[in-house]
């Protein structure tokens, strides 16, 4: 997704959000997994092995990055047509949850939006489930996980880069040089130990949640931390 404002003016700041229990409350990769096995005829049974493999590689302490690979493989031979159809559904059920999302976090989103901000969400997610968020929201980039399709639009079940750890930071500072900011005036929000290089990667990072790692570094940076209380779409942002 690219930055587009009807009034032509560009932004001076930019605001970086980690999606998943940063800005909506789930997971949205697991919470989209259940719903396409669902969607795709595969039916319980499906979704209970591909969680309990993803589960393994978890417990064995496979790289994040390399779960995330074997989340995609998943979805080899999907449409993509067909995942997006099923993502828009999926975020349509979703967003009317009564705890949706991340109270202080979206709050913090659509005061970024409204001050006229660069709104980018970064996820290790991919664009299928993400992209009704980013559009609902109002967010003017979405950096994600790309997955690989065939000239069939087939997944292949392979990704181009996961995007996590350092992953992430490198699009955080590609797109602050792209859209001229200046890093040390812009935002980013994140929950997890993992996210560290993205919120170092700008001059005023926001620890969401309570994970360990970040809550130390934010004793030692005095960065704010923000409560990972939940509510319902139409409170979270303004009923966009």
């Amino acid at each position: 997704m690219s930055v587009s404002r009807a009034s032509g003016t560009a932004p001076r700041r930019g605001a970086f959000f980690d999606v998943d229990e940063t800005v909506i409350a789930a997971k949205s990769m697991l919470e989209f997994w259940r719903y396409w096995t669902v969607w795709s005829g595969g039916g319980w049974s499906r979704y209970r092995a591909g969680l309990e493999g993803l589960d393994a590689l978890v417990r064995r302490g496979v790289p994040r990055s390399e779960v995330n690979r074997a989340y995609f493989r998943l979805f080899a031979g999907a449409s993509r047509a067909e995942t997006e159809s099923a993502g828009r559904a999926w975020y349509a059920g979703y967003r009317r949850r009564p705890a949706a999302f991340v109270a202080a976090t979206a709050a913090a989103l659509e005061g970024h939006r409204r001050a006229g901000d660069a709104v980018v969400l970064v996820s290790g997610s991919f664009a299928a489930c993400l992209a009704p968020l980013a559009d609902d929201l109002g967010a003017d980039r979405l950096l994600c996980t790309e997955p690989v399709v065939a000239r069939d639009g087939l997944l292949t079940g392979e990704v181009r880069r996961p995007m996590i750890g350092a992953a992430k930071a490198e699009a955080v500072a590609a797109t602050v040089a792209q859209l001229g900011l200046d890093a040390a005036e812009c935002f980013c929000y994140a929950d997890h130990a993992s996210d560290l290089p993205m919120l170092r990667a700008v001059g005023h990072p926001r620890v969401v949640g309570r994970d360990a790692v970040l809550l130390a570094r934010a004793r030692e940076g005095r960065w704010p931390v923000l409560p990972a209380g939940v509510h319902g779409k139409d409170r979270a942002a303004g009923g966009r």
